[in-house]
């Protein structure tokens, strides 16, 4: 115990007022995802409509950067958690630990590229590489794992992913090229968007960031 004559050390007071601060970072950032969640629309020209866009991960993206890999996971989880307080699940919790999943797939290469080359070069490489490991990771993810249960949940047989796949893209014959050729060019377009959004408001958002707390 600390008495008057043996005070806390600065320092710890120090590191708990930055603890709490960034606490209060990844909370605000966490329901700014889940809202953004609520806005989404499907691209039908590159995959079937239950395939949607939103900019939820651009919070995520600007919070790992910022706050490291782990914020990042954290703020993924809290969006998801939040989403499904407000508006529940339509798709068994499928969905949504697809939409988990495949972000950690981009927001984690691309927080772990910056935190050790903090620079615009650096950012930008992050960027491309998590996009890259979005789009590879979620086919493998959407093949193995999503579509097989999510078919289960719903009594949907694997034909009628490949049906839903053939009618925009004749060269799907299986479940396989549907990821291939529809889940990976959805998500390659998802990531270039928000690679771009991210590079444009990272440093806006982070510079009102650190200005609201030094207040």
């Amino acid at each position: 115990m600390q008495s008057a004559n043996n005070p806390v050390p600065v320092s710890a007071k120090q590191n708990s007022r930055v603890n709490t601060h960034k606490m209060i970072q990844i909370a605000m950032l966490g329901a700014i995802a889940s809202v953004l969640m609520l806005f989404e629309f499907p691209l039908p020209f590159l995959a079937p409509s239950f395939y949607e866009l939103d900019f939820s991960e651009l919070p995520v993206l600007i919070g790992g950067f910022a706050l490291g890999p782990v914020a990042g996971v954290i703020i993924e989880l809290l969006k998801i958690l939040l989403h499904l307080l407000i508006k529940g699940t339509h798709t068994a919790f499928v969905g949504e630990l697809g939409n988990f999943l495949i972000g950690c797939g981009m927001v984690i290469p691309a927080s772990l590229i910056y935190r050790k080359i903090k620079t615009k070069k650096g950012a930008v490489i992050g960027l491309i590489c998590g996009t890259l490991v979005m789009s590879f990771a979620g086919a493998a993810v959407n093949a193995f794992l999503l579509l097989p249960a999510y078919g289960k949940a719903f009594g949907m047989p694997v034909e009628a992913f490949v049906e839903m796949g053939a009618a925009i893209h004749a060269s799907v014959n299986s479940l396989f090229r549907f990821c291939l050729m529809l889940v990976t060019p959805f998500n390659l377009v998802k990531g270039a968007i928000l690679s771009v959004l991210t590079m444009l408001l990272y440093k806006r958002i982070s510079i009102l960031l650190k200005s609201f707390w030094s207040k």
